[in-house]
C-alpha cells in the first residue's frame, strides 16, 4: 500500500507517547515504505532523530498537512514488523497492560539485521595436469607457496580460502599473483551462521522413526484429521514421564511439514535445548533451527531471516521462539506447559501459553500443550471442555514407573541423624556406586529465603488472611519479620514452635555446592557433577555437563530445577529428592502445584530405560497431599484437591486475579498512589464486587532507589479485570503522575 502520509509509533516505551504520530512522507521515499517498517523521524522540539515504526499508510491528513514533519530515512537492515506481528503487538498491549512499542519490541525477537558471513572459495582456473606441471615450474624457482597451492588445486579444484590461507599457510599476496596469472580466482558467497552447537552438527546421523504405539497414534490421526477439514483448537496432551511425548510432536511434525506448514516448539529451559536439538537434528536435519538468548547477535538475525524466507520448517527454543517469522506456521507446540519460565518476568508481562493462542489464531495453526503435569489452567480448560484432551498412561519403554519411598525427616532428626541425606537414601546412594549405575541428587531451592516451619513436628507459620507461608525478611537496622506478601501482614519471629514448643523451627539453609562437597566426603570415590546457575554461566556448559552425564563420565549429577525437566538417561536408576518443603511453602497460592509438579518430574528421571528406578523423596510433612499424591504420580488425585482450595479462596484460574505494582521514587508518595488506585478500583466497580489484597510494600520494597508497592485485584471474570486495567490507566494519564510507573500483570505466578 502507497500513501502521502504515515502514522508512526515512536520507539519510546512511555504511556505519554503511546499513540500513532503522522508523518509526510518524502518524495524520495513514495513507493518504498511499508506497514511495519523501522524509519528514523525527527521528534520534540528539538526535533532529535528516533526510530519509529509504520502502523498506517495513508492519504488522509489528520493535521495541517503543513506542520507535519518528514520522514528522515528507513533504517537500513532493520527487522520490519508486518501486519500479523502488529496485530499480535495490539492483542498483547491490551491484554497486559504495556505500550505499544514495547509489544512491538516482544514480538521482534531481532532488533537489526547483522551482515551476513561471507565464505570465499579458492577455484582453479585450469585443468588437473596443467595445475601439477604449474606446480612444478613454481618449485623450480622455489616459489613454494604457490606450488603448494597448485597442487592441492590440481587434487580439489575448490578449496575453501580458509584451508589455504590457515593450513596451507597461503598469503593474500600469493593469492593477488596467481590470480593475476589467470590460474585461481576466489569466489563470495553470503552464508548464514549455524547455531546448532557443534556436537548436534558433528554427531548426528538420520535416523529411522520409531514405531508409534496405538494410543499415540491415534492422536496424531485425529489432530491431522481436525487439520486437514480446517479445524484449529487447542489440545492438551497429559502423558506421564516416559510416555513418548516427543514421538508424538515428530510424528505431527512431519505430517504438518508433508501440508507445506511451519512449527515452532517451545521448550522451557535452554539447557533442555541439547537434548531436544539432537532428536529433532536425527529426524528432521537442517531443516530445524533454534533460537534462544545465548546466541550471538548475528546468530539470531541469521534464523530470524531464514525462517522469513521459509529455509526452515522448525524453530526451536524458549519463549522468545514463538515470535519466529513464519510465513506458513501450521502448529505451535508448547512442552512442559506448566512451567513458569514461559511467562514473562518484565513489560509486558505476557504468558506464552496465551499468547500462542492468538497467535495461531491470527496464522490458522493449531495449538498442542503437552506435560506430565499439566498447569491447572490448562486441565481446567480441558474439564470444561474448552480444549481438547489427549492421555498417555503408560510409558513408551513398557517400563514401570518407579518405587518412590517418603522419607521422614522429623523421624530422621529423632532417631539422631542430622545429615541432609536420610538413612535409605545414603544405602541406595551405596547401591548404585557398587553396580556402576547413575543416581541423580536434585535440591528444592525454589522458595529458598522463604519459609520457616518447625524440624520437629512440621508445623509451617501462615498468614492469617491469606492462606499462604509467611516469609522472613530481615531489614537493614530493623528486627527480622515474618511477612505475607499478597497483603503485607506482619509478625515478629518465632522462636519456639507454637505447636510442639521446639526449638527447632527455622528457615532451610543448603544449597548444591554444600551437598556436593558433603558427598565427595561420604562417597570420596565417585564421580559427581554438579549443574546449577554457578556452573552453567558458560554458553555451552549445559551441553558440556549433559554430555559427560549421558556418557557416563560421572556417577551422581546434584544439581537445581534444571537437571529434573525433560532429560532422558537410560542408566539413572535413583532420584534424591532434598528439601521437598522448600517449594511447598514458598509464599504464594501456586507453591503446591509447583511442589507436585516439580517432585512428579524429578521422580520421572528414574528408570526410564530397562533398569528399574527408585526415587526417595525427603520431606517435613508426608502427609501432606501435594507429597502423598506426587509419590503416586496421581495428577487427578492432586488436581481435584488442589482446584477445591484455589476456587474456595478465589485463586486461579477457578478466578483470576491481577497484580498492580507502584513504582515511586519517593517512598510516602508510592503509598499514596497505591492506596488512590486501589480505592478507585472498589469505587467504580463496586458493582462488578471485585476483591482488593492490600496495598502493600512488595517482596522487595525498594531496587535502585525505587520505592515498590503492590495490591491484588481477584475476580470471577477476567474481562472485569481487563476493564479496570483500562480505566486505572486512563486516571494515570491523566493524573500525569511524574515520579510514579505502574505495572500490570494478569495472573502472576510469582508474588511481588
Amino acid at each position: 500500500m502507497t500513501g502521502r502520509f504515515a502514522n508512526i509509533i515512536v520507539d519510546i516505551s512511555h504511556e505519554k507517547v503511546d499513540r500513532p504520530f503522522q508523518y509526510r512522507i518524502p518524495q524520495a521515499l513514495c513507493g518504498q515504505l511499508a506497514v511495519g517498517m523501522a524509519v528514523m523521524i525527527p521528534f520534540g522540539r528539538g526535533n532529535k532523530l528516533i526510530r519509529g515504526y509504520v502502523m498506517e499508510l495513508t492519504d488522509k491528513a489528520e493535521y495541517d498537512e503543513r506542520k507535519l514533519k518528514e520522514i528522515a530515512s528507513i533504517v537500513k537492515g532493520g527487522v520490519s514488523a508486518q501486519g500479523d506481528a502488529i496485530r499480535l503487538a495490539g492483542w498483547i498491549k491490551e491484554n497486559y497492560g504495556s505500550t505499544m512499542i514495547a509489544a512491538l519490541k516482544t514480538v521482534l525477537p531481532v532488533k537489526q539485521k547483522s551482515k551476513l558471513v561471507v565464505k570465499k572459495s579458492i577455484h582453479s582456473k585450469v585443468d588437473a595436469q596443467t595445475a601439477i606441471d604449474k606446480s612444478l615450474a613454481f618449485e623450480k624457482k622455489h616459489q613454494t607457496a604457490k606450488a603448494r597451492l597448485m597442487k592441492a588445486l590440481a587434487a580439489q579444484p575448490i578449496l575453501p580460502q580458509t584451508l589455504v590461507t590457515g593450513k596451507l599457510n597461503i598469503t593474500a599476496q600469493t593469492l593477488r599473483a596467481l590470480q593475476q596469472a589467470d590460474l585461481i580466482e576466489i569466489q563470495e558467497e553470503n552464508a548464514f551462521r549455524n547455531p546448532l552447537p557443534h556436537a548436534v552438527q558433528s554427531g548426528w546421523q538420520r535416523g529411522g522413526k520409531k514405531e508409534l504405539s496405538s494410543n499415540q497414534r491415534a492422536i496424531v490421526t485425529q489432530i491431522m484429521a481436525e487439520f486437514r477439514r480446517g479445524i484449529r483448537q487447542t489440545y492438551l496432551l497429559h502423558g506421564v514421564t516416559g510416555s513418548g511425548k516427543t514421538e508424538v510432536y515428530m510424528e505431527l511434525i512431519e505430517q504438518i511439514i508433508s501440508e507445506g506448514r511451519q512449527t515452532i516448539m517451545l521448550i522451557p529451559e535452554i539447557a533442555l535445548t541439547y537434548q531436544t536439538l539432537v532428536r529433532f537434528y536425527q529426524r528432521f536435519g537442517e531443516r530445524v533451527s533454534v533460537m534462544n538468548s545465548r546466541l550471538s547477535a548475528g546468530e539470531r538475525s541469521d534464523q530470524f531471516e531464514r525462517a522469513a524466507k521459509g529455509e526452515v520448517d522448525i524453530i526451536i527454543g524458549p519463549r522468545s521462539a514463538l515470535f519466529t517469522p513464519f510465513q506458513r506456521l501450521g502448529l505451535v507446540i508448547i512442552d512442559e506447559e506448566h512451567e513458569s519460565s514461559y511467562k514473562s518476568e518484565s513489560m509486558p508481562k505476557y504468558h506464552a501459553r496465551e499468547v500462542a493462542g492468538e497467535l495461531c489464531r491470527i496464522k490458522g495453526a493449531s495449538l498442542l500443550l503437552g506435560s506430565a503435569t499439566p498447569s491447572l489452567e490448562s486441565y481446567y480448560r480441558a474439564q470444561k471442555g474448552e480444549i481438547k484432551l489427549f492421555e498417555l498412561k503408560e510409558r513408551l519403554a513398557g517400563g514401570q514407573l518407579p518405587q518412590v519411598y517418603i522419607e521422614d525427616l522429623r523421624d530422621e532428626l529423632r532417631s539422631g541423624n542430622r545429615s541432609i541425606f536420610s538413612r535409605r537414601l545414603h544405602t541406595l546412594l551405596e547401591e548404585r556406586l557398587e553396580k556402576g549405575e547413575q543416581s541423580m541428587l536434585f535440591l528444592n531451592r525454589r522458595g529458598y529465603a522463604g519459609f520457616v516451619s518447625c524440624r520437629a513436628c512440621g508445623y509451617v507459620v501462615k498468614c492469617p488472611h491469606c492462606d499462604v507461608s509467611l516469609s522472613e525478611h530481615t531489614v537493614k537496622n530493623r528486627a527480622s519479620r515474618l511477612v505475607c506478601h499478597y497483603c503485607g501482614y506482619e509478625t515478629p519471629p518465632v522462636t519456639n514452635c507454637p505447636q510442639c514448643g521446639s526449638k527447632y523451627i527455622l528457615g532451610f539453609r543448603a544449597g548444591t555446592q554444600q551437598i556436593e562437597e558433603l558427598l565427595h566426603k561420604e562417597f570420596p570415590t565417585a564421580r559427581i557433577l554438579r549443574m546449577d546457575a554457578d556452573t552453567t554461566k558458560s554458553k555451552d556448559s549445559y551441553e558440556q555437563i549433559l554430555s559427560q552425564f549421558a556418557n557416563e563420565e560421572a556417577d551422581i549429577l546434584v544439581g537445581t530445577q534444571m537437571i529434573v525437566k525433560g532429560h532422558d538417561f537410560a542408566k539413572v536408576t535413583l532420584v534424591g529428592i532434598l528439601a521437598a518443603d522448600m517449594s511447598l511453602h514458598a509464599g504464594d497460592y501456586r507453591a503446591g502445584e509447583r511442589t507436585f509438579q516439580l517432585l512428579t518430574q524429578a521422580a520421572g528421571r528414574a528408570g526410564r530405560s530397562t533398569l528399574a528406578g527408585e526415587v526417595v523423596i525427603q520431606t517435613y510433612q508426608p502427609e501432606h497431599y501435594t507429597i502423598i499424591h506426587a509419590a503416586n504420580q496421581d495428577y487427578k488425585g492432586f488436581y481435584e484437591e488442589e482446584i477445591a482450595y484455589r476456587d474456595l479462596m478465589m485463586y486461579p484460574p477457578a478466578a483470576h486475579m491481577m497484580a498492580v505494582l507502584i513504582l515511586s521514587e519517593d517512598e510516602l508518595e508510592g503509598e499514596e498512589h497505591a492506596k488512590e488506585l486501589s480505592d478507585r478500583a472498589v469505587s467504580r466497580f463496586a458493582e462488578n464486587r471485585p476483591t482488593i489484597i492490600g496495598p502493600s510494600a512488595a517482596a522487595v520494597g525498594k531496587i535502585n532507589d525505587v520505592y515498590r508497592n503492590v495490591f491484588y485485584i481477584k475476580h470471577r471474570e477476567y474481562q472485569v479485570l481487563v476493564d479496570i486495567k483500562d480505566n486505572l490507566e486512563q486516571f494515570i494519564e491523566q493524573a500525569q503522575w511524574s515520579r510514579c510507573s505502574i505495572q500490570f500483570d494478569f495472573n502472576p505466578i510469582n508474588t511481588y
